[in-house]
C-alpha cells in the first residue's frame, strides 16, 4: 500500500520553473502546488507517471510566466511512497 507524503520548498520566483522541472525528474510526484507567500494557492496540478515532453509542455510554460510575476512563494509537493 502507497502513503502519501507532503513536502514544502520555499523558493524565489526565478528558481520555480527549474525547481518543478527537478520535482517532475524525480518520478513519485503526485501533485504540485504553488502558493503565495500569504498561503493563497496560484497554481496546482497533478502527475502522472506518463507525463513528459509534449503533453507538460503548456504546465512549464505557465509556470515559467507565473516565476516572472512573483517573488517568493512555495512548492508543496504530494509523494507517493510504496510500503
Amino acid at each position: 500500500m502507497a502513503t502519501i507524503t507532503k513536502e514544502t520548498f520555499k523558493v524565489q520566483g526565478e528558481k520555480v520553473l527549474n525547481k518543478v522541472k527537478e520535482l517532475v525528474k524525480e518520478g513519485n510526484v503526485r501533485k504540485i502546488s504553488i502558493h503565495e507567500k500569504d498561503g493563497r494557492e496560484l497554481m496546482s496540478f497533478p502527475l502522472s507517471l506518463g507525463v513528459v515532453g509534449a503533453v507538460f509542455a503548456p504546465v512549464l510554460a505557465a509556470v515559467g510566466a507565473l516565476a516572472a510575476l512573483i517573488g517568493e512563494c512555495s512548492i508543496t509537493v504530494e509523494r507517493e511512497e510504496k510500503s
